[in-house]
Parts: C-alpha cells; structure tokens; sequence
C-alpha cells in the first residue's frame, strides 16, 4: 500500500493525464472548425443574393469548406505530423476563402445592412475568435504533455510503462501568415 502512495504522488499518472488533456482540447478544435463549416452555407447564401456576379469567391469558400470537410481524420492525427499538416493545410485554405469573401462583401455596401448577414458575419467572427481560443488552449495542453514526455521523471515513465506515447504535432504558422502586408493609399 506505502508503495502505491509513493507512485502515485511522483507522476506515474502524468503522462496519461497530460494525453487525455491534450486530446480534449484537440476535440474542442475539431468542434469550432466544425461550427465554421455549419456556418458558411448560410453566409453563402446571404451573399449570393446580393452578389451574383461574385460566384467564383462563393464558389472558392463552398469548395474550400468541402475540402476541409472531406478530410479523413485519421487516429493518429496527433502524432502524424503528415495528416496534421494536411488537415492544417486545409482549414487555412477554408479561412482564406473567408477572407476573400469579405472582401467581397465590402464592395456592396447593402450586404452590410442586411440583418441575415449582419448576424452570420457575427457569429462567423465570433467562431473564429472561439478557434483561435481553442487553438491555444490544445498548444498549451500539447506543449505540457510533449514537455513531461522529454523531462525527466516522465522520460521514465514513458520508457518504463507508456512506451507508445509519441510527442503531439502542434499548430504552426505558414510562411504566408508571417509576411507583412503591404498597405496602400
């Protein structure tokens, strides 16, 4: 009994705890990115009546949604830095099409008064901020649990009893992303 209290306090539970926080936050992501995606057919189709002659934008965003939709999620996403990055890839595609389509938006003012569109425009921004929020939170969770995998005593306990605890791939910024824009008058 003294030695199960003994393990108990010095981390032998770290690396499992560490694991399942990690994979709750990733969860929350897919859960926000998936509210985007029930949110753009409603925002496509305020616009569309406003802006015919804008189909190729709609058409970029309903197919950048279907493709981010359409990847397979395998069950190794977190530890397979190819089909994290593919579903990353896919997600960025989706938020620059948004960001093509309120653009658009700008050049007709009277989509900007419409209430349908005033509202989705809101809540679309409103689940953007919630994706970023949830993107932090699962880096943070995945920065504490690769971080306990490499420290010691967890680099123990992952060799002793996790041995099939592999490091979490993390969100990272493409090169695009980093570039400053240039502003013009």
């Amino acid at each position: 009994m003294l030695a199960s209290v003994l393990l108990a306090g010095c981390g032998i539970n770290q690396i499992p705890t560490l694991d399942e926080r990690a994979k709750a936050a990733w969860s929350q992501v897919l859960n926000q990115y998936q509210r985007r995606a029930d949110l753009i057919p409603n925002l496509v189709e305020t616009v569309k009546g406003f802006a015919e002659q804008e189909s190729k934008v709609l058409t970029e965003v309903i197919e950048a949604r279907a493709k981010a939709t359409q990847v397979q999620i395998p069950k190794d996403i977190l530890t397979n830095k190819e089909a994290f990055d593919k579903f990353q890839d896919a997600q960025n595609n989706l938020s620059g099409a948004l960001g093509r389509l309120l653009v658009v938006v700008e050049r007709y003012p009277d989509i900007k008064s419409n209430q349908n569109f005033l509202a989705l425009q809101s809540q679309l921004e409103g689940t953007e901020n919630r994706i970023a929020v949830a993107r932090r939170d699962y880096i943070t969770s995945v920065r504490d649990y690769n971080t306990e995998l490499r420290t010691i005593p967890g680099r123990w306990w992952r060799a002793l009893l996790y041995p099939e605890s592999e490091p979490m791939q993390n969100f990272s910024v493409s090169e695009e992303t980093t570039k400053v824009p240039q502003v013009e008058f």
